[in-house]
């Protein structure tokens, strides 16, 4: 690649230079002496005009040979024009086929979704998936740039592990030599035996869970952050969430606007993400459930309906802490009551808690303080029915200087899906993995 190679997001250094874009078809179309040409570099779209006359007939034959999707290199003259995509056009006076492509399968009209998951690695080159998978890289790079300005260091989690994280029915086995190994569902506890060493760390990396759940918010393949901090509590680990979250949506906004643009994500809800989001207890959102006529038994986990109600009460992310023990991993710190902060050994409540977004997008966060006390945590790994061998290194954390600490994880397809406003996970990963889906 040359140094002075040119990309349609840079259109604004060159305007009235000479530029050669190198991309693929994206649409065309011809009116009498004039030619418009839509071309796709990967960073953006770009008009190309051909005027007869100004550039050579060869251009304007080739034109015509030109299919969705063909390779070419167009050579012209940048000039402002509003209503051009990207607000640029190019005058065009050469043009080069790099490749015709063959009828291309996915074309402007409607497709079902079984035949668009086959053509996944095609269907990424359409201009919602293009715009939602640059909002997600943006957002990944936002992870990395908040905690390395708050001093956090990233501390990798192995992707095959001994043992559950999150509940034994939703492993992926695999043989590991002599005995079976899983694919990790959290890189939550690797992350604890970090804290322990640097202070704060987050483990950023694909996670798995064996669920078998074919709703809009589920992939059994995706990516978590997941912060842990020593000598943090519930209310540290929810400030952290509020101002991570902040970082996320207002950087996006800024840098990512233009694919915000073409996803026609409604801006002004998301402006107003700043600050602390509200707080309310599990107690108290099954109140608030019961008044929009979606009541859930004490006890019982949110649902896509119980999670859309809270985000509309609110009319943004809202944190729901105090969550019944029995719906929450063994690894929580449990709490008699809302307040009392675990100072018994047993308890009705985890401390944990859970960031609801809204417009039905559901928990993005979920986290809490963890249980530091060995003798508590063994009782723990017995009443679910895990084994203590599995976890001695676990242990060991609570017997050599052991903290409170606390710490949370984010989905970031969940994220991408709730800032970009698409309707499903799916468009949110270049290749989704859901149960059924394994190619390609």
């Amino acid at each position: 690649m040359t140094p002075d190679r040119f990309y349609i997001e840079e259109s604004s250094k060159h305007d009235g230079k000479q530029v050669t874009v190198r991309g693929w078809v994206y649409n065309k179309r011809s009116s009498g002496k004039i030619k418009f040409l839509i071309m796709r570099d990967g960073t953006g779209f770009m008009q190309c005009v051909l005027f007869k006359g100004e550039c050579p007939e060869e251009a304007f034959a080739d034109f015509d040979k030109l299919t969705q999707e063909s390779a070419v290199e167009v050579t012209g003259v940048l000039r402002k024009e509003p209503r051009s995509p990207g607000g640029y056009e190019l005058g065009v006076k050469a043009l080069r086929i790099v490749s015709i492509a063959e009828a291309y399968p996915i074309s402007p009209k409607e497709h079902g979704v079984e035949f668009l998951m086959e053509n996944r690695h095609l269907w990424v080159r359409s201009t919602r998936q293009w715009a939602a998978l640059r909002v997600r890289s943006e957002i990944m790079k936002c992870i990395e740039e908040f905690f390395y300005a708050r001093g956090f260091i990233r501390f990798d989690a192995p992707v095959l592990t001994p043992s559950s994280c999150e509940g034994t029915s939703t492993l992926f086995s695999t043989p590991y030599f002599d005995e079976k190994a899983y694919l990790t569902q959290s890189g939550q506890l690797y992350g604890e035996a970090g804290a322990m060493a640097f202070g704060k760390i987050y483990v950023f990396g694909p996670t798995f869970r064996a669920e078998k759940s074919k709703t809009r918010k589920h992939l059994t393949e995706f990516w978590m952050v997941e912060p842990e901090v020593a000598y943090a509590d519930l209310e540290d680990t929810m400030q952290l969430g509020d101002a991570f979250m902040e970082y996320i949506v207002q950087t996006v906004l800024e840098r990512k606007a233009s694919e915000l643009k073409l996803l026609e994500r409604d801006f002004s809800k998301l402006q107003s993400i700043r600050g602390t989001f509200p707080r309310i207890s599990y107690d108290e959102a099954l109140k608030v459930l019961e008044k929009n006529g979606v009541p859930l038994p004490w006890g019982g986990d949110f649902g896509a309906p119980h999670e859309t109600a809270l985000g509309k009460e609110f009319g943004g992310p809202v944190w729901v802490h105090h969550m019944p023990s029995g719906i929450k991993a063994f690894y929580f710190k449990q709490s008699d009551s809302v307040g009392g902060e675990g100072v018994a050994g047993t308890g009705k409540y985890a401390l944990g808690c859970d960031l609801i977004a809204p417009d039905g997008y559901g928990e993005i966060i979920g986290g809490g303080q963890r249980e530091e006390r060995v003798d508590t945590l063994k009782r723990r790994i017995a009443e679910h029915g895990l084994k203590e061998n599995d976890y001695f290194w676990y242990l060991d954390l609570r017997r050599f200087g052991s903290v409170p600490h606390a710490g949370f994880g984010l989905g970031v397809e969940r994220t991408v899906a709730w800032l970009t406003g698409v309707e499903h996970v799916r468009e949110t990963v270049p290749f989704p993995r859901m149960p059924g889906v394994l190619r390609p």
